[in-house]
């Protein structure tokens, strides 16, 4: 019966989801419903609440889910996730400083009399703005507010800009300094932990997100390069209007050195053991209000601005991370996590099959939950049993 309350839980996460409802809502609240229905169903069949959880009862439980979110960050040593607004607020401030639109023309001129030029130029400035921001959604829309009406007046096809600005934009995910990977970082310290317990080893050892950013360098290089020539080879023989004259390299010098020193710093400093990733995020922060000083557009109403933007986006993601985090714990509440650890000893081919598993699950997940969502609620079920 276990079974059935599990597949409701996730049917009411998705029910909750398709009708619009918050993710930082959807979660939580089909957790609760879940573990009330579980408890009125044990108390009419069997006489006891208790009858369908894996171990302790739904009270145990809720307050297990609501406390778990307080227990596990609620620790002045633990500041991972500290750099989450700092590289918000740097991100924002990149994005408002105008960064954005003048590596965009920058480029454009640089490799305007390239087939394609613009296209490569969305490729090579969204890949430059994920290393600077690491946030999705500044990226795309920047990119697209920009770049969009310009490669249409080009003669690109809708589909063709449209796909450039948006795999553009996606790098972010992945090339680091991203708030993707720092969440991750964060997760999987929890689950490598969790694993060694269960083996009943008991290491200092973990996962940190420094080691997350130095192996995600080489796969954002690669998507990167494979954008690039994938761009330049469907474009080799179109022609396209040459929308701006190269610049000098004077002033491609100026426009590119700001955000690569500030690349060098934030990631050579994680990279090299100098700083942590909270403390490189403070100095990105800095960073990038020098940056909107040198471009002339540093003021109080910007930093005004732009502080408030980032408080609204990281109060929205620790919101859901309360809300998965409270999910999470049902699922084990109901006995998730043994499934989990079942279908995994039964699986054929040994941990490459359930390597191909994970990253499909994973992968049809992704098209109905953010990446928050999936750092949150999937891995910690799969990641300490694989």
């Amino acid at each position: 019966m276990e079974l059935y309350f599990l597949l409701l839980l996730f049917l009411l996460m998705m029910a909750a989801l398709g009708f619009g409802f918050p993710v930082a809502f959807a979660l939580p609240g089909s957790a609760i419903l879940s573990i009330g229905l579980a408890a009125i169903t044990g108390l009419l069949l069997f006489g006891d609440a208790k009858a369908f959880f894996h171990q302790d009862g739904p009270i145990e439980w809720l307050s297990a889910g609501i406390m778990n979110f307080r227990a596990i960050y609620y620790d002045f040593e633990r500041d991972t996730l500290i750099a989450i607004p700092l590289f918000i607020f740097m991100g924002i401030m990149l994005q408002r400083s105008r960064i954005a639109e003048d590596l965009l023309m920058t480029m454009a001129g640089l490799f305007g009399p390239v087939p394609g030029g613009l296209g490569i130029s969305v490729v090579f400035v969204g890949a430059l703005l994920a290393a600077t921001t690491g946030i999705v959604g500044a990226t795309v829309v920047a990119m697209g507010l920009i770049s969009l009406p310009s490669m249409m007046r080009n003669k690109y096809s809708p589909s063709l800009a449209t796909g450039t600005i948006c795999a553009s934009g996606t790098l972010g995910q992945i090339i680091p300094p991203s708030i993707a990977l720092v969440l991750l970082g964060d997760v999987m310290s929890n689950a490598y932990q969790r694993a060694q317990n269960n083996l009943g080893v008991f290491s200092q050892e973990t996962v940190s997100v420094g080691d997350l950013f130095v192996g995600a360098v080489v796969p954002g290089l690669m998507i990167v390069i494979g954008y690039l020539i994938y761009t330049i080879l469907i474009n080799r023989k179109k022609e396209f209007v040459v929308i701006e004259e190269t610049k000098g390299e004077a002033n491609i010098l100026k426009t590119l050195l700001p955000p690569a020193t500030l690349i060098f710093v934030v990631l050579g400093s994680i990279i090299g053991g100098i700083a942590t990733p909270t403390e490189a995020a403070g100095v990105g922060a800095l960073g990038a209000l020098i940056i909107a000083a040198i471009n002339g557009n540093a003021n109080l109403e910007l930093i005004k601005t732009t502080s408030y933007k980032s408080a609204t986006v990281t109060t929205m993601i620790f919101s859901i991370l309360i809300g998965a985090s409270i999910f999470s714990l049902i699922f084990r509440g109901v006995g998730g996590d043994l499934l989990v650890d079942q279908i995994f000893e039964m699986m054929p081919g040994g941990k490459y099959t359930a390597l191909f598993f994970i990253l499909f699950a994973i992968f049809l997940f992704g098209f109905i939950l953010d990446f928050i969502e999936i750092c949150y609620v999937i891995i910690p079920l799969v990641a300490p049993p694989f």
